[in-house]
């Protein structure tokens, strides 16, 4: 690979031809061919299996082939010929692997036998399933409760998820860190606090019914392409869509779709955004203030010309609390500050207001680019302050809809994966598993890492993903790490976390979601749930790629068997044959949205949950939805007033599903070969007096004593705001100071990091 990237905009559309090529190179590179037909015909289809990248909707009719660029890469990933196994290992030390690239590692094939760290020899070496369970399970029972960490990834099932909340909270905390508290934790406190449920209110439906789509901070083309796919059947109905992103996104500008021969032969695009605004970031709360006193100008021209009113103002009275504090707030704000935190001039604000305000039913969309700021909780309540305006919650058409990202992170928080002990039926559990459940909130992931750093986490288990490199504050938490006495990672493929290794290190290979799982009762289907709270079955197709490795769900069972004193209410090992018995269990815990669970199980398109904020019953402190007031114009740490501190967003590329890296083409925005780079406004470069594709070094402009840099990013000059920087995550989370959280969900604030270029 060239240590240098190119850098050509790509003036493709989305999907297209683009993808198909994707696809082959990306099927040929993992020798997976032979997984194609599966592809199309099993893949996000009833009795087939759901995808482990994104967690978008699945249809009750789905396309011929209902995967999209970055569905089809994870599962070629997941599929790959390649293996990892004990011969790898025996080659390799753990000093050398540290220095190869998070590409390089995934990339050697999926992960085939059990493996303990060696420290005499710095290597891996092969252990077997029950010498591995037997040591680890005795580490765990000679720790306090307190000092383990149960972390997960959000790929596990609904299943598994549910035997590992247990395990957890059987051992004795609550400490059930996930990686919604990197991303969505900023919606799981923003809504409840406006309308009452900490999940999204949009069914896949509503899209057929919407009069206009609102867009912020989300990239539609690499986190949730398969949305594409509704989003040009609204473009086709002549629905307008409105995005604000500090990048113009392909995925948002146009789109192809591989299932129409027509589109394809003639290379005819459907256009996505009718109106692209590129605020600056951390600007979102300024540009929601301004299109709420446009809508507030509009409704006093209404009014004085007897016409119909802006504001649901029937809906405000019945359904809202908190409206007229809100007005005043906005009456009050100042136009020019309002542009000047958002940057997009005050024309621009009333434009997309007056688009909203000619819309009956709207749906918004946002992702990340809300959530990962200081004040992400404002962000998210003033879009949802938008939507309540013009009653645009609980009606076909209309509504809130945060896009996740893992296929199944929503779903752990349904069956109890969290933190907070308030948010988990524990009197449920402890009646039904005759235990005490604790009643002390547990450690986020922001809290697992101080504690980490602290030195007072002696076990981690991490079940999945890649803890290390995910997590801000890279250099401190490595060399912290080290001092875990025990480090458990189930994984499918090696990845940087593994090779921070603490005491005593395990490696547990799994099963992939598209692979047969066999067990006592028979081949296994198991459950997720996806951003639209539908819940689906999926099952197995392919061989297991090794015939060593255990499910998630019989992990977690010998897990629990080894660390555990016996329950005879908590049969381990029987719901460990038979997940049809873990979904009773669940079904009993939760059994407003789990009734007869297992006859539920494959309703094309997925049964939903029961939100009731969908039907306007808003279970909020007040009984009634909540207008909630900003508390300041910009989300970020950066306060604006130094010309030389920038705000950077991490990204991801085309090439990559959050820690994982396919390649090194990130097709989408034309820059290919390196992920060492840094996008920024060519007039941004300029006024700071460095050269055009200089390497720099971007440092961190804090002053807590702790020096934060990334060294040798290539400059490229691209279409973004001024005062807004991008780079890719997770290379550029070392810039993270650890306590750079978003207010009230501690989520890492990852999209508007001030920083400082220095020469290299």
């Amino acid at each position: 690979m060239s240590d240098r990237a190119t850098f050509t905009p790509y003036d493709q559309p989305t999907g297209g031809w683009g993808s198909v090529k994707s696809l082959v190179k990306h099927s040929t590179e993992q020798k997976a061919l032979s997984t194609l037909p599966a592809l199309v015909r099993d893949h996000n289809k009833t009795g087939g299996y759901m995808c482990t990248s994104c967690a978008w909707a699945k249809p009750g009719k789905p396309h011929m082939a209902e995967f999209c660029e970055n569905g089809a890469k994870a599962t070629f990933w997941d599929l790959t010929s390649n293996r990892t196994g004990p011969e790898f290992f025996a080659r390799h030390t753990v000093s050398e692997l540290l220095g190869w690239s998070d590409f390089d590692l995934e990339n050697q094939g999926r992960l085939t036998h059990p493996m303990r760290y060696d420290r005499a020899t710095d290597k891996y070496v092969e252990v077997s399933w029950d010498a591995a369970f037997a040591d680890i399970g005795a580490r765990l029972q000679s720790y306090t409760p307190e000092s383990v960490v149960f972390y997960m990834s959000g790929r596990a099932s609904l299943e598994t998820s549910f035997m590992y909340q247990l395990l957890a909270r059987l051992y004795g905390n609550n400490n059930l860190p996930d990686s919604s508290n990197m991303c969505h934790e900023t919606t799981s406190v923003a809504l409840p606090q406006s309308i009452g449920t900490p999940v999204g209110t949009v069914l896949l439906e509503h899209f057929a019914h919407t009069d206009c789509i609102l867009s912020f901070g989300q990239n539609v083309g690499t986190n949730a392409p398969r949305l594409l796919h509704s989003l040009q059947e609204v473009r086709e109905r002549d629905v307008p869509i409105v995005v604000f992103n500090p990048l113009r996104e392909r995925g948002w500008e146009s789109f192809i779709s591989p299932q129409r021969v027509g589109q394809m032969l003639t290379n005819s695009p459907t256009q996505i955004a009718t109106q692209y605004y590129q605020p600056r970031a951390g600007g979102d709360i300024a540009v929601m203030m301004g299109m709420a006193k446009a809508l507030f100008a509009f409704d006093d021209e209404s009014k004085r010309a007897g016409c119909e009113r802006v504001l649901d103002v029937d809906f405000i009275e019945a359904h809202t609390h908190g409206f007229d504090e809100f007005e005043q707030q906005v009456r009050g704000t100042d136009w020019h500050e309002i542009a000047q935190a958002a940057g997009l001039t005050r024309g621009a604000l009333e434009e997309a207001a007056l688009t909203y305000a000619n819309a009956r039913s709207v749906i918004a969309i946002y992702g990340m680019g809300l959530t990962q700021h200081r004040l992400g909780v404002d962000n998210v309540q003033m879009l949802i302050n938008l939507l309540l305006m013009r009653g645009n919650i609980g009606r076909p058409g209309a509504g809130i809809c945060p896009v996740r990202g893992h296929s199944n992170v929503q779903g752990q928080r349904t069956v109890g994966i969290s933190e907070k002990a308030e948010l988990v039926p524990l009197d449920a559990m402890a009646e039904r598993y005759q235990f005490a459940p604790p009643r002390k909130d547990g450690l986020n992931t922001v809290e697992a890492c101080e504690e980490i750093l602290n030195g007072k986490i002696s076990g981690f288990i991490g079940l999945g993903g890649n803890f290390v490199r995910a997590v801000p504050e890279t250099e401190l938490m490595e060399a912290a790490w080290r001092g875990l006495d025990l480090s458990v990672q189930v994984a499918t493929k090696l990845n940087r976390s593994h090779l921070v290794t603490g005491h005593a290190s395990y490696i547990l290979p799994t099963l992939v979601r598209p692979e047969i799982d066999v067990q006592a009762s028979g081949p296994q289907i198991v459950t997720i749930e996806d951003s639209t709270t539908c819940i689906h079955a999926s099952h197995g197709v392919h061989k297991p790629a090794s015939e060593h490795l255990l499910s998630e769900p019989q992990i977690v069972a010998r897990l629990a068997m080894a660390a555990l004193k016996a329950n005879p209410k908590v049969p381990w090992s029987e719901w460990a044959g038979n997940y049809a018995l873990v979904r009773d269990e669940i079904a009993a815990i939760f059994p407003g949205d789990f009734v007869n669970f297992n006859n539920r199980l494959n309703v094309p398109g997925g049964f939903p949950r029961q939100i009731p904020a969908r039907e306007r019953v808003w279970e909020t402190d007040t009984g009634k939805a909540n207008f909630k007031l900003p508390r300041a114009l910009h989300a970020s740490f950066d306060a604006g007033d130094e010309p030389d501190v920038l705000r950077l967003m991490t990204l991801r590329s085309n090439d990559q599903f959050n820690t994982t890296i396919y390649g090194m083409a990130d097709r989408l925005r034309g820059i290919h070969a390196s992920r060492m780079v840094l996008m920024i406004n060519a007039n941004d470069r300029q006024r700071l007096g460095i050269a055009k594709d200089a390497s720099v070094r971007l440092c961190a402009a804090v002053d807590d004593g702790i020096a934060r840099s990334v060294d040798g990013l290539q400059l490229i000059d691209y279409d973004i705001p001024e005062g807004t920087l991008a780079g890719y995550y997770p290379e550029c989370n070392a810039l993270i100071p650890l306590w750079q959280f978003a207010d009230e969900s501690k989520t890492p604030a990852a999209k508007s990091v001030p920083v400082k270029i220095e020469a290299s």
